[in-house]
C-alpha cells in the first residue's frame, strides 16, 4: 500500500500540494483528469479550492475524490520537475 494523504493545499493551474503520512511532500497536476465528466466541476477555481484531505485521499463536495494510490504514484516530490 502506498502512503496516504494527510494534508492538501490547492494551487493555481489545478495543482495540489500533498503531504503524505511518510513525511513526503509531493506535487500533483490534476489537469489530466479534467477531460472526464465526473471531474468537470474541478475546472471551476472556487470549487477546486474546496479540496480537503479525507481518509488518506483528497475529496471535494458532491462525492468527487481521487484514488489515493494514484495521488502518490502520479505526483512528484517537491523540487523535482514533472515528466513531460
Amino acid at each position: 500500500m502506498n502512503p496516504r494523504v494527510t494534508a492538501v493545499t490547492p494551487m493555481e493551474d489545478h495543482i495540489l500540494l500533498l503531504q503524505f503520512n511518510n513525511g513526503q511532500q509531493r506535487r500533483m497536476d490534476v489537469r489530466r483528469y479534467l477531460a472526464y465528466v465526473v471531474f468537470e466541476r474541478l475546472r471551476e477555481p472556487a470549487f477546486f479550492a474546496g479540496v480537503q484531505a479525507d481518509h488518506g485521499t483528497v475529496s471535494w463536495p458532491d462525492g468527487i475524490d481521487l484514488d489515493p494510490d494514484s495521488l502518490y504514484l502520479e505526483s512528484v516530490p517537491l523540487g523535482q520537475a514533472a515528466a513531460a
